[in-house]
């Protein structure tokens, strides 16, 4: 299939979210502007609500939903940030939020889920949290997949429209990690429908390979993820979100954990942020391409998330001696 999110889909989301969901800092960092011998911006969307940037997608979609859609109530799959999002929307928008997580979902995200208002069931993983959606849907409800939606993916592009706006000038390239690749094909046909010359790279990290394996394969390829950046570990990709990169990306990195956990804890030391994994990828992949930049060129990095624990980030650390 062919990519079907527009510009005009993302600049009409942004429109209809406006208000619902955080404006958050673009700011150029000087560390990481002398660390990779460019002009380096960060998008901070770690302050958003919920703590990602998956709010974005979920008031998109759940704003055009009917008030018969929204009494049925809405499922989804989510081990992470998704399920927190979906949560918090359903609730502001009085609708009941089912949310079907494997069982090996982290303690804190089925907290910080429950606590956003989700009611949450547990499958033995996520295809089988799929094929359980499925089933809720053929009842009635209302499936909000994490990433293949239009709606969705709209809605993640409105963040690609603020760094435009916010980056002060053209930007050579951006950085923006991948799961089920709904958020870099948002924010992919955001950037390169304002500047078709801007380079995005998409990043994952070992152990949770999906697009990489898609694209290689040609076809959708169920995995099963081993990577730290639990929220990457989207079980496969879609037609949809494989097109989309296709189209936007110039590549994908793929990074060690221990490198995201080594620049998780750099950017907590030197940018005052705290990230998750999934986040802190990204200046590990841009830190090993940092030959490729040029003179004069500017690049931002997409720090997509926070929902970390504390005792993981401490784990972690001695895992990889950090």
């Amino acid at each position: 299939m062919s990519f079907d999110v527009t510009l005009s889909d993302i600049q009409a989301a942004a429109a209809r979210i406006a208000g619902h969901v955080r404006r958050t800092p673009t700011y150029h960092s000087a560390g990481l502007s002398e660390r990779l011998g460019v002009e380096t911006w960060v998008k901070l969307e770690s302050l958003q609500l919920g703590g990602s940037f998956k709010v974005r997608g979920c008031f998109n979609k759940l704003a055009g939903l009917t008030e018969a859609e929204l009494a049925r109530g809405v499922v989804t799959v989510s081990g992470g940030n998704h399920a927190i999002a979906v949560s918090l929307v359903s609730r502001a928008m009085g609708a009941r939020a089912l949310v079907l997580m494997p069982r090996a979902t982290p303690a804190l995200n089925i907290r910080l889920t429950e606590e956003a208002g989700g009611t949450v069931e547990l499958c033995e993983d996520s295809i089988a949290a799929f094929a359980r959606a499925d089933e809720h849907a053929v009842r009635g409800m209302v499936h909000v997949h994490s990433y293949d939606d239009p709606a969705i993916i709209a809605g993640h592009g409105t963040l690609g429209l603020e760094i435009a706006a916010d980056a002060g000038g053209r930007l050579d390239h951006v950085f923006v990690s991948i799961g089920g690749g709904g958020f870099s094909a948002g924010v992919g046909a955001a950037l390169k429908g304002l500047d078709p010359a801007v380079r995005l790279h998409g990043v994952e990290t070992e152990g949770a390979t999906t697009m990489t394996q898609a694209l290689a394969a040609g076809a959708q390829v169920p995995i099963r993820a081993t990577s730290i950046a639990r929220t990457l570990g989207a079980p496969f990709a879609t037609q949809r979100t494989m097109a989309a990169a296709r189209q936007f990306l110039e590549e994908i990195a793929v990074v060690p954990d221990a490198d995201a956990v080594r620049e998780l804890v750099w950017v907590l030391q030197n940018e005052r942020v705290l990230v998750e994994p999934a986040a802190a990828c990204v200046v590990a992949a841009a830190q090993a391409r940092k030959q490729v930049f040029r003179p004069g060129e500017r690049i931002c990095l997409v720090l997509c998330g926070s929902n970390v624990a504390l005792e993981d980030l401490a784990r972690w650390r001695r895992e990889f001696a950090i």
